[in-house]
């Protein structure tokens, strides 16, 4: 289970924000809406009126956003919806870890390509290590985005007002590490990232992960989970050869350090209940409701 480190703050009120910004604020107040009470399945007119925004505003902010309409997301947030990503997910799963990509058929990934820091870069906590970091935009919240040379090391999420605390949070998991505040030089990854267009496999994304074995072997199995697609902390126990170990995935799960790249969101309980997520849970539920629509657009 993953600690909720984070406060979600997911009804406070838009600020003075970048336009990525101020569309996920919207959003996360309709998410925080429709999770309550999808059950009744709401009207626009009601979701609307929970994001502080008209019917026709929304209708167009979830088409801008993720491809979806409100009511095509609020089915993607569903238990139903969330069971259905788990049926088929240890097939998937086997064929993607078999043929070493991350999907079957055409692929909506990242493209990443990713190598493990040594077990003693790692026990240093980062010592002679330098983290260069950035906040940006993204379609869910402001991003941290922080890099080694050799590529992305970490990805957070905030909300407005949380951004320190979350880049705390993340300095702490490499505490003997130097970190360099440099918003230009991280732009780029966070482009690469976040911009779909950008997506190619010709020019894979670097991840540098850094945590122990055990970790590492979990992060690498979560790259191998297709878009639209999840798996539960047992099939990811049972891919590593260690069935009995699904409590332990699921700490490894949670001490991800670059979420979304490495798709932790992807992980669902075995009943295909969302469980938690360290930077909300509606963060979490925002970004399978995004990635549905992605894999419905293509």
């Amino acid at each position: 289970m993953m600690t909720l480190a984070i406060h979600d703050q997911r009804l406070a009120k838009p600020g003075p924000q970048n336009a990525a910004l101020r569309d996920y604020d919207s959003v996360r107040r309709a998410i925080a809406f429709i999770s309550e009470h999808w059950r009744t399945q709401p009207t626009i007119e009601a979701m609307a009126d929970a994001a502080a925004v008209t019917p026709d505003e929304l209708h167009h902010l979830f088409r801008r956003w993720a491809g979806l309409t409100p009511k095509g997301f609020m089915q993607a947030l569903t238990l139903d919806h969330a069971k259905n990503l788990l049926r088929d997910s240890a097939s998937v799963l086997d064929a993607a870890l078999d043929s070493g990509l991350s999907g079957p058929g055409r692929l909506h990934d990242l493209f990443v390509t990713h190598e493990a820091m040594s077990p003693g870069e790692w026990k240093t906590g980062g010592g002679g290590m330098t983290l260069r970091y950035g906040f940006h935009p993204s379609p869910f919240g402001t991003a941290i985005v922080i890099a080694t040379d050799r590529g992305l090391a970490g990805l957070a999420f905030a909300d407005p007002g949380d951004e320190q605390t979350a880049f705390a949070d993340m300095k702490r998991r490499w505490p003997s590490a130097t970190f360099v505040e440099d918003t230009g030089g991280t732009t780029a990854l966070a482009q690469r990232v976040f911009d779909t267009r950008l997506w190619r496999a010709d020019q894979p994304l670097r991840v540098v992960l850094i945590g122990t074995d055990f970790e590492v072997r979990v992060w690498e199995t979560l790259l191998k989970v297709p878009m639209g697609r999840a798996v539960s902390y047992s099939d990811i126990a049972c891919k590593i050869s260690n069935p009995k170990a699904s409590r332990a995935v699921g700490a490894a799960v949670g001490r991800n350090p670059v979420s979304f790249v490495v798709p932790c969101h992807r992980a669902l309980g075995k009943s295909g209940a969302l469980t938690g997520y360290h930077w909300g849970i509606t963060r979490k539920q925002a970004m399978l409701g995004w990635e549905a629509g992605q894999v419905g657009l293509h």
